[in-house]
C-alpha cells in the first residue's frame, strides 16, 4: 500500500551510540540525570546497556560505573558533541585541573554515529579509542553487537572478542530508565492526530511512531485526481473528490486496523474517518451533505473508534504559512474563509462528541517538528 506524501518535510535521523561514566558523587543519579538530558536535548533513547563497574584507569579514584545508550537524533554530529558538553558541565563536571585523567561527576562520548566517518581536531568518530577499552565494548555489545565499526568494517561483538583489555569489568545490578517509558501512549490500542489542512498532523504521527514503536497509518491522497481539481472549481468537483475520499479511506483504515502488527505497541494514524462528515459538511450544499452522510454512516457503522483522539489546532495564519512552506501547487488556491470553516466544523464537532477521549492542543505558537524542546512539551499535553 502507497501512502503518502509528509505534511512537513522530516529531517533525516540517524541512530548513534554514546558512552556515560561516572565515578564521582552519587554515579547512578549521574548517569541518569544524563540519559534524561540526552533525551531533552539531543533526541529519543531507544536502547539502554546494564551498568558495569570498572576501575579508575591511569590514575587513582573510585571505581566507575559505564553504560551504553542508542539515540534517534537529527542533529549533526558537531551539535551533538556541543549538546554532551554542556550537559557535562550542567552535571557538574570541572575542568581539567592536572595533566592526564581525573575523577569526574560524568563522562559522555560519542562512540558510532552510525556508519559516519570524522577525523577533525575536535571529534573523531568512531571514537578512536573504543576498539582499545572493555569497558565501553561490553555495554555497547548489550545493545549494538550486529554494528560493524565503519573503519574495521567488523561488528562490535568481534571487536568485543579480539580485545586486549584486560581491565576488570563486572556488572552491576541497577538498571538506567528510558526517559521516553514515562509516556504512556501504548496505554491505547489505536490514537489518532487531527488537525485543518497544515497543522502538522502527519508530522507528529511520525514522530510519534519512530519515538514509541507504534505501527504507523498515514492518510493517502496524493494521487487523487480530484483535489488539484477540487480547489480550482469547489462546486463543480466537492461531491465527486468527497465520494473518493469516502471509498479510498475505508478500504485503508479497514486494512490497516485489520492488520495485526505483534512488534508495534499500539497504532497512530494522522486521520479518523469522521474527517469525511467534517470535510463534506463545508464542501457540500446541503441537499448533497444529507446524502452524503447516510452513505458515510452505511459505510463506516462497524469501523473502529480511536482510544484516543488528538486535535492540532493552528490559527489561519499559521496554516497559510505552513501550506505555503511545503510548497503544494493545488494548495495554493486555499483560502482562509475555507481553512477557518474546516477549523469551525471540527470544534463543532468535536463538541457532539462526549463519548470520545479528546485533547484539543493550541499549536499556533509552537514549530514541534524543528523544536525539540516544543515536541517535547506537546507530547506531555497529550499524555497529560
Amino acid at each position: 500500500m502507497v501512502l503518502v506524501i509528509f505534511e512537513a518535510r522530516m529531517k533525516p535521523t540517524k541512530i548513534i551510540y554514546i558512552a556515560l561514566g561516572s565515578n564521582k558523587g552519587l554515579k547512578i543519579e549521574n548517569l541518569q540525570a544524563a540519559v534524561d538530558a540526552i533525551f531533552v536535548r539531543i533526541g529519543a533513547v531507544k536502547k539502554i546497556s546494564k551498568v558495569y563497574a570498572t576501575p579508575a584507569m591511569g590514575f587513582k579514584g573510585d571505581d566507575f560505573y559505564n553504560a551504553c545508550i542508542a539515540v534517534k537524533t537529527e542533529l549533526k554530529p558537531k551539535k551533538v558533541l556541543k549538546e554532551l558538553q554542556a550537559i557535562e558541565v550542567a552535571l557538574g563536571r570541572e575542568k581539567k585541573t592536572t595533566e592526564g585523567y581525573q575523577s569526574r561527576e560524568i563522562d559522555l562520548d560519542i562512540l558510532l554515529f552510525e556508519d559516519d566517518i570524522i577525523e577533525e581536531k575536535t571529534l573523531s568518530i568512531p571514537h578512536p579509542e573504543l576498539h582499545k577499552r572493555k569497558f565501553v565494548l561490553q555495554p555497547l555489545a548489550d545493545i549494538a553487537k550486529t554494528v560493524e565499526h565503519p573503519i574495521f568494517k567488523t561488528s562490535v561483538e568481534v571487536l568485543l572478542q579480539e580485545c586486549k583489555d584486560d581491565l576488570e569489568i563486572e556488572p552491576v545490578n541497577i538498571w538506567l530508565k528510558n526517559p521516553r517509558k514515562a509516556y504512556t501512549f501504548n496505554a491505547y490500542n489505536y490514537m489518532a492526530i487531527e488537525g485543518n489542512i497544515g497543522a502538522g498532523k502527519t508530522s507528529l504521527a511520525n514522530k510519534i511512531a519512530e519515538d514509541f514503536n507504534a505501527k504507523l497509518i498515514l492518510e493517502r491522497f496524493a494521487d487523487n485526481a480530484f483535489l488539484p481539481k477540487f480547489y480550482k472549481e469547489p462546486a463543480r468537483y466537492a461531491f465527486t473528490l468527497e465520494m473518493s475520499f469516502l471509498a479510498d479511506r475505508y478500504q485503508q483504515i479497514s486494512d490497516d486496523l485489520s492488520q495485526l502488527d505483534l512488534f508495534k505497541d499500539f497504532i497512530v494514524s494522522d486521520y479518523d474517518v469522521n474527517k469525511s462528515l467534517i470535510f463534506s459538511k463545508v464542501t457540500l450544499p446541503e441537499d448533497e451533505f444529507r446524502l452524503y452522510r447516510k452513505l458515510f454512516y452505511q459505510v463506516y457503522k462497524d469501523i473502529a473508534k480511536p482510544d484516543l483522539y488528538v486535535y492540532l489546532y493552528q490559527n489561519t495564519e499559521r496554516l497559510q504559512a505552513n501550506i505555503k512552506k511545503r510548497g503544494r501547487n493545488y494548495e495554493k488556491e486555499i483560502k482562509d474563509d475555507y481553512l477557518e470553516k474546516i477549523n469551525s466544523g471540527y470544534l463543532e464537532f468535536l463538541k457532539g462528541q462526549p463519548e470520545m477521549n479528546v485533547k484539543i492542543i493550541d499549536v499556533s505558537d509552537k514549530d514541534f517538528v524543528k523544536n525539540r524542546e516544543d515536541y517535547l512539551w506537546l507530547l506531555g499535553e497529550i499524555n497529560n
